[in-house]
């Protein structure tokens, strides 16, 4: 059902991703094509922010900061899995693998390699900073709209 929570949250967490995707382009190696790179996570963004977020929301500061960090988490989660499905399936039309469970086994090793590019203080710190300001302004929204 929609509710002022699950648009707050769906929006504040597009709005991270939005943000954090800019953060990123630097850190990807130079000539990267990046296409549909940051539709694609505010698309993440809007689902997770209603999905996970907007759903748990309206139980107190210190659990929508949880939840906030919660969504966020999620929203990394499920970006590294689909940036890296994207990542090879383009690899995959290059005929890089031998077979298809060679490629579905490379989805995890691309989103790790993606990982461990992207934690770096000036990425994980504005995840951590916006994911408790989203929880909180879903909170809000959920006290102030019910």
């Amino acid at each position: 059902m929609p509710t002022g929570a699950r648009l707050a949250a769906a929006i504040s967490l597009a709005t991270l991703a939005f943000v954090v995707s800019f953060l990123v382009m630097p850190l990807l190696p130079v000539g990267t094509n990046f296409g549909y790179f940051v539709h694609i996570n505010v698309v993440l963004g809007l689902l997770c922010g209603w999905i996970f977020m907007g759903k748990r929301a309206g139980r107190g500061v210190v659990p929508a900061i949880n939840n906030g960090l919660t969504g966020m988490a999620v929203l990394v989660l499920w970006a590294l899995f689909v940036q890296g499905a994207w990542e090879m399936f383009r690899l995959a039309m290059r005929h890089r693998y031998g077979g298809p469970f060679e490629a579905l086994s490379q989805i995890f090793v691309i989103g790790m390699e993606y990982f461990f590019l992207i934690a770096v203080p000036s990425v994980v710190i504005p995840l951590v900073v916006g994911g408790a300001l989203a929880g909180l302004v879903t909170e809000n929204a959920s006290q102030r709209w019910r």
